[in-house]
């Protein structure tokens, strides 16, 4: 959690770049305590961030003087690489023509979401790779023309789906491998399937909650597996995909070696690392580091970068200690220039001064050599972090355990159509529909707060393109605003926890005499004897199988 507080993806503001003053959108709001440029202005040659070096100082703790350079030196406004004609959009690089969409590599043509990696022409998706023409999908791979689907993979011109691999022409489907025509789990023939899913060729909102609500009711109907992976050799955690030697990996994609990994992506020889598109090697504590990335320890948001030690949004740099804001930079301490043995020379000064005068935060925390940054330090409120999404907090929560919170500004929204004005089908829909400004439905008109605490925007609009692609492919128009959908999604995801459990297969039937299993298993009538950690907690109602007995059920 520590790490996510320093993240902010997805509260953005218009505010005026510090140095060339035109209107910009930041991640920070107007009146910070240090300079913000734009994207043009931070990477150009018209500063130097050198000029806010600061000789360390050993008669005050690190982290204050680290605190210190942090409110002097001018911030990048949004995190982005070679994000062409996408202006709303923050952690991204190599996308073009994307509109709110965060932590995005490699995508083109998509609108709100998070992590579209290699993917083309979607929408209203959380963690997808190689997708293309999809639309609420969420930890799913390499699928086309699919929507509503969750951890599914390999699937062509499907609807509502969990669990799915390789499936064609399959609707409201949990567990299926390598099988098309298929309804509600049930084989069809082509005549009769293509029959039966004429009457949702055009999708109402009321239909669709209606058939996301049996598809979850079929879910608890059918044995799931322990954890969601694939090639995961050696490992424990979960949405595991190509992985060998993970302990306690969630969300981890070709990764090997690796402890305590979150989001990673291309990692080896690393622990403790969370949001990470590599490759990256060697790295420990450190939280979205990538494009060739190799020892980096403490650090966030610096890439690519070898042997930086505590580094903010340091680019390009190798041999830092204690660095921000900078790029292109080598044997720097707080931003100050270093010859190599004067660097070589302080750092492990400064190391043992960390040691022997730690830093100590408002709640009495103790901050030495080896830890990461202390949360107070971060520029951004807990509600305003990706820490909100993994954990969320009350106001009053976040504030009882030494977090800050940011209020929501005052919006001045004149709502020119309430929630249950929408037009229930997109045929429906106007054009006119582009004008006007929409109550999102977690928010009640009158009240200065959402009742949902989800960074909800409390009203939203709809883009050309976006009517442009729910009429083409018959989908409803969304009723909660971009953040309040994307927590929707993000609820759909187990917890990065894991418990240790027994097999629920207990013989002929589940343990919970729900589903009966249709082939015989090994053990027989005798409950499964296999044990396993799984981010499903013993107190939920899905029916979890260990990988030998689903297998039996699902191949």
């Amino acid at each position: 959690m520590r790490k996510m507080i320093w993240r902010n993806e997805r509260s953005l503001y218009r505010r005026t770049c510090d140095l060339c003053k035109k209107e910009i959108l930041a991640i920070y709001p107007s009146k910070t305590l240090f300079p913000v440029y734009c994207h043009e202005c931070w990477w150009s040659d018209k500063w130097n961030a050198l000029d806010y070096g600061m000789e360390y100082n050993f008669s005050e703790t690190f982290f204050s003087q680290y605190g210190k350079l942090e409110n002097g030196v001018p911030r990048l406004a949004l995190n982005n690489k070679n994000a062409i004609n996408s202006e709303f959009v923050n952690q991204t690089g190599n996308i073009k023509n994307c509109y709110l969409v965060f932590g995005t590599a490699e995508a083109e043509n998509c609108m709100y979401g998070r992590r579209f990696i290699r993917s083309k022409d979607s929408m209203d998706c959380c963690e997808v790779e190689d997708c293309e023409l999809c639309y609420e999908n969420s930890y799913s791979r390499k699928n086309y023309d699919v929507f509503y689907a969750y951890n599914t993979q390999n699937s062509l011109s499907s609807r509502f789906l969990s669990e799915c691999r390789n499936c064609t022409n399959c609707f409201l489907c949990v567990n299926l491998r390598n099988k098309q025509y298929h309804i509600g789990n049930a084989p069809y023939s082509k005549e009769e399937y293509y029959k039966e899913i004429k009457k949702y060729e055009s999708l109402s909102i009321s239909k669709t909650t209606d058939l996301l609500e049996k598809l979850y009711d079929l879910k608890l109907r059918t044995p799931l597996k322990y954890r969601q992976d694939a090639q995961a050799i050696n490992s424990s955690g979960d949405l595991l995909f190509n992985c060998r030697n993970i302990v306690s990996g969630f969300n981890c994609h070709d990764a090997e070696n690796c402890k305590n990994v979150t989001d990673v992506w291309f990692i080896k020889d690393s622990q403790d690392v969370f949001s990470t598109y590599g490759p990256i090697e060697m790295c420990y504590d450190t939280m979205a580091m990538g494009y060739g990335t190799y020892r980096a320890f403490f650090s966030f948001d610096s890439w690519p970068a070898v042997d930086a030690f505590y580094a903010d949004h340091c680019y390009d740099s190798s041999n830092i200690f204690g660095c921000a804001n900078s790029r292109n930079k080598q044997y720097c301490i707080l931003n100050k220039q270093y010859a190599k043995e004067e660097y070589e020379t302080l750092v492990p000064r400064i190391i043992k001064h960390m040691n022997d005068m730690p830093y100590i935060d408002q709640k009495g925390r103790i901050y030495k050599y080896g830890e990461f940054f202390p949360p107070e330090l971060s520029p951004f409120a807990y509600n305003e972090t990706i820490a909100q999404e993994y954990f969320p907090l009350t106001k009053e929560e976040a504030i009882r355990q030494g977090y800050s919170w940011k209020d929501p500004e005052e919006r001045n929204y004149t709502i020119t159509l309430k929630t249950e004005g929408i037009p229930d089908h997109i045929k429906d829909v106007p054009d006119s529909i582009l004008n006007d400004i929409i109550q999102c439905a977690h928010h009640q008109l009158g009240h200065s707060v959402s009742k949902c605490n989800e960074q909800c925007t409390e009203a939203y609009r709809i883009i050309p393109q976006e009517l442009d692609f729910l009429r083409k492919m018959n989908l409803p128009l969304p009723r909660l605003c971009p953040n309040c959908r994307h927590y929707q999604r993000i609820k759909q995801r187990n917890p990065l926890k894991l418990w240790k459990r027994k097999c629920m297969c207990a013989g002929a039937k589940s343990e919970n005499q729900v589903y009966a299993n249709t082939i015989a298993h090994e053990h027989g009538d005798n409950r499964c004897d296999n044990n396993f950690e799984t981010t499903y907690a013993p107190e939920r109602p899905e029916i979890v199988y260990c990988e030998k007995c689903y297998l039996k059920e699902v191949v």
